[in-house]
């Protein structure tokens, strides 16, 4: 293999006050006559993906010069290579911005591999045998939860075979979170839950926790716009401390809300436990994970009960390897996963995951459901494809991970059009 020798630096301008988002983009190359590319990607929020950017490079070593075929062959052994490097580890391991990097390098090196097999990511999980799919997965720090032998046992006879016609034929459930960023205006609000209804959307989340007043207005508003038969979901993206955390939504449960996303720190298992317990009576769940560092946190907060909803990341667990532990884990305990998926290519990335879920996992959408956001779709060369608020699985080869080339060129940084012009225009002030 060869590891390309730059990682584009994209900005992307979102409906938040502060970030921009962007994203180090991972691309190998090989010398095999077809030609293909694994192309890859975390994002972070801006400043902060050149760190990310200076990881990849450190990590690049265990990539350079190897066959995909020996990899693949030792999948786990090539991902404890990465979460384990002897020197790398001190500021992991398997957390932070060298896991950022770790995750952009296995996507790509997965969507590389799904595209010799001439199959989209989900499609060459679903035809895995089961010993193939379980070699991928590091089980160590998870054998007191799930072991390799039990979660063979599970998947029934040595295979994962249940059908997909359910999935060909009416994609998987989506929620939309487009609607409610703080910082829209009602009159913004109301007009983009009109459009969403009328496109068919029933599952919304709106942005919580600067206010309390302006959430109970906020929330008052969509909820007469969506009805009481359609779900709602809120989401505190960790403001809180936990008493705060239980004392704001025991104002805000008149809405019905259907859970609380990261109500306090994503690290703070036994907190969210407390907060799980409280709103219980509610009938309000916590959902939590999107920030979570690795399969060890999502293991905890399966032990302490502190989730209802399992919300796993392409880009910050160590890619799909470390998101098939926690899939099996959430299996085990019953816990339904309704994954994150904003930012920068994560409708395309996790699509795949939450499919396979349903087709080789969990085979339920009870309680079900995977976040979209309609945001930075047009810069990949295979973007989602939403049908009747559903995800409809994608049947080109590959991760969907592959960025337009022209997309590429014009965001890289420092060296695209669009740096170009924003150092002009900061020139001229």
């Amino acid at each position: 293999m060869h590891y390309f020798p730059y990682v584009p630096f994209l900005l992307f301008l979102m409906f938040h006050t502060d970030p921009d988002y962007s994203a180090a983009y991972v691309v190998i190359e090989t010398d095999a006559r077809d030609g293909l590319q694994g192309c890859g990607l975390t994002f972070t929020l801006g400043k902060g993906t050149e760190v990310v950017v200076c990881a990849v490079n450190a990590l690049a070593h265990h990539v350079l010069q190897k066959d995909l075929r020996d990899i693949v062959g030792d999948f786990r052994g090539f991902y404890r290579q990465l979460t384990s490097d002897g020197q790398l580890r001190w500021i992991g391991p398997e957390k932070g911005v060298v896991h950022l990097a770790t995750a952009a390098i296995l996507n790509a090196v997965w969507d590389l591999w799904a595209k010799q097999e001439g199959k989209p990511l989900w499609k060459l999980l679903v035809d895995m045998d089961a010993r193939t799919l379980l070699s991928c997965i590091d089980f160590r720090y998870i054998t007191d939860v799930l072991t390799e032998e039990e979660a063979y046992g599970e998947s029934g006879n040595g295979t994962f075979c249940f059908p997909e016609e359910q999935m060909l034929m009416h994609g998987y459930p989506a929620y939309t979170t487009s609607c409610a960023w703080l910082g829209y205006s009602d009159s913004t609000l109301k007009q983009l839950c009109a459009a969403a209804l009328k496109d068919g959307w029933t599952r919304f989340k709106v942005k919580v926790g600067a206010d309390l007043q302006d959430d109970i207005r906020r929330c008052r508003l969509i909820r007469d716009m969506i009805g009481p038969e359609n779900t709602l979901m809120m989401d505190a993206n960790q403001r809180w401390d936990v008493p705060e955390a239980v004392q704001w939504m025991s104002k805000l449960a008149e809405f019905k809300p259907l859970w609380i996303e990261e109500p306090t720190s994503p690290d703070d298992i036994l907190g969210h436990a407390a907060i799980s317990k409280a709103l219980a009576p509610l009938g309000i769940g916590v959902a939590t994970g999107e920030q979570c560092h690795n399969r060890v946190i999502f293991k905890q907060l399966l032990q302490a009960h502190a989730l209802q909803f399992l919300q796993i990341d392409s880009c910050r667990l160590g890619s799909v390897n470390e998101n098939l532990s926690v899939l099996l884990m959430a299996k085990k305990f019953g816990i339904p996963v309704c994954p994150h998926a904003g930012g920068v290519g994560l409708c395309e990335l996790v699509q795949h995951l939450i499919i396979f879920d349903y087709i080789s996992v969990s085979t339920s959408l009870q309680d079900r459901m995977c976040e979209y956001v309609d945001h930075l779709h047009e810069h990949f060369k295979y973007p989602v494809i939403i049908r009747r608020a559903s995800y409809l699985p994608p049947k080109d080869a590959g991760y969907s991970t592959e960025m337009k080339e022209e997309s590429v060129k014009k965001y890289q940084y420092p060296d695209g059009e669009v740096w170009k012009l924003l150092v002009l225009k900061k020139t001229e002030r």
